[in-house]
């Protein structure tokens, strides 16, 4: 099975491989987040071939992950931002990079670290619930299939004590 036919696959990280599922896919996710923009810029850090850049951009783009926006007029050029969807993509690759920091370690010893820029001061990036700010590890968490929540006119139609119960 190729990587992009794992769009129809049950299991989420599944369908999030058939987005971000490749190293070029994720080397632009990372150099955008750096603040590369444009087609020229992608194609000299990464020195991956046109042809493959163009199906990542455009694959990225359809999947709601970056937008290209017209910068200028003559000739026509555009550049790639991250939309909200693509943004929210930081906390894995900030992960992946610490994960492969530590693990795969350069030869001459120098090693890629996160800090704040406000303060300078250190981050060890961890998961955590948004909610409770527990960190989260495969230890104390479980998964689960929820059932689809009921649109809104289904719950304003049904008696108060049964909207929980569904």
């Amino acid at each position: 099975m190729k990587w992009t036919e794992l769009c129809d696959e049950t299991c989420p990280v599944a369908r999030s491989l058939s987005v971000v599922g490749d190293r070029w896919t994720l080397l632009i996710l990372r150099d955008a987040f750096r603040g590369v923009r444009r087609f020229e810029q992608f194609q000299t850090n990464l020195g991956v071939t046109r042809h493959v850049l163009v199906e990542r951009l455009r694959r990225l783009e359809a999947a709601g992950v970056l937008r290209r926006e017209v910068y200028q007029e003559r000739p026509l050029r555009h550049e790639y931002r991250l939309t909200e969807r693509g943004k929210e993509l930081s906390p894995v690759l900030v992960l992946l990079g610490d994960w492969g920091g530590r693990h795969l370690p350069r030869e001459d010893g120098t090693r890629l670290t996160y800090a704040f820029r406000d303060t300078g001061e250190a981050i060890a990036p961890a998961l955590a619930d948004a909610r409770t700010g527990r960190l989260v590890d495969p230890r104390n968490m479980t998964a689960r299939i929820e059932p689809p929540e009921a649109p809104p006119e289904t719950l304003a139609a049904m008696p108060a004590g049964d909207a929980g119960s569904a």
